[in-house]
């Protein structure tokens, strides 16, 4: 169960103006802009590059050209053997899973979740636009909320940005497993995709299996410390963010806190193990953590196992 204290959860966004929303958006791309130009420049293509590659053209073999390239239908009618080149795609596809449910608005330290989700996604746009590069975004609780296709340019990006910060869902649970088939069947070009969650649900092996067997799939569990642990101050009332279900539990009982971290590491353990058989990479970002340090460390990571 989602379990979250009161006091520190919103029923959702404060009222934002026309004239807070164009502040932010304005806020959120120059922080991204900064970013990618100091911190992520070169590494975001670099640690990406290569995962494609499209047909360029046939030429006559020469020696030391791949034999497994060889087109032998051009051979038998030429009479002599070509072979086929490929050159790497320069042009990627991003797409990026928010999960919007109403978990993503929980948050004890720092901000919330949706907070740290929404400036971690228009990095990531900001970093696809610079290298030329598509990006798109699909919006889900426990349907699909709503999908923005990928496209180019600054202006889509500002848009994604815009949605960010003003999508509201209509529902409030969480179906991982129906976003991602979605995915599979919206997007058939090959993407790197991005799955922002906190991903306290079950049930999304299929699906993140078959996307993992077609695109460059990373997962970013978003989480809180209170997430993890109870503070101990008593008896305090709880609330299931999603269902809106409570109940009274006494923080300074020992088995209840061994009960709700071991509810955490068991998640964590699970949703490990669905990336690890996905073949899919996952990263975590505490909400009071530093995630441009961990995306960064990320990237390098990439860039040295692509060379």
């Amino acid at each position: 169960m989602k379990a979250k204290k009161k006091n520190h959860t919103r029923s959702g966004d404060d009222a934002l103006s026309v004239a807070d929303i164009l502040k932010k958006v304005k806020e959120l791309e120059i922080r991204s802009k900064k970013l990618t130009t100091n911190l992520f420049s070169g590494e975001y293509h670099t640690a990406f590059k290569g995962k494609g590659m499209s047909f360029k053209e046939v030429r006559e073999y020469s020696a030391g050209d791949d034999i497994r390239f060889i087109d032998w239908n051009v051979s038998a009618r030429m009479g002599a053997p070509f072979s086929k080149l490929f050159e790497e795609e320069r042009e990627l596809t991003m797409m990026l899973l928010v999960d919007i449910s109403a978990s993503s608005l929980f948050g004890t330290v720092h901000q919330r979740k949706k907070d740290l989700i929404t400036e971690i996604c228009a990095v990531l746009a900001f970093s696809a636009v610079n290298n030329n590069d598509k990006v798109g975004v699909i919006f889900f609780s426990d349907k699909i909320e709503f999908f923005i296709p990928p496209k180019k340019g600054k202006e889509h990006v500002l848009y994604i940005v815009r949605e960010l910060l003003t999508v509201q869902p209509k529902s409030k649970g969480t179906n991982l497993n129906e976003a991602v088939r979605f995915f599979n069947n919206a997007v058939k070009q090959k993407s790197i995709v991005f799955i922002l969650s906190d991903f306290m649900v079950e049930q999304y092996d299929d699906a993140l299996r078959i996307a993992g067997s077609r695109h460059d799939v990373i997962g970013i569990k978003v989480y809180d410390k209170m997430d993890m642990d109870l503070p101990e101050i008593g008896m305090m009332q709880i609330e299931d963010a999603e269902t809106g279900k409570t109940r009274w539990i006494d923080t300074n009982d020992k088995m209840v806190q061994y009960n709700y971290h071991k509810q955490f590491v068991d998640n964590e353990e699970a949703c490990k193990l669905s990336f690890l058989k996905s073949g899919a990479d996952l990263l975590y970002m505490r909400t009071d953590e530093d995630y441009v340090k961990i995306l960064q460390k990320f990237f390098i990571k990439r860039m040295k196992s692509a060379r």
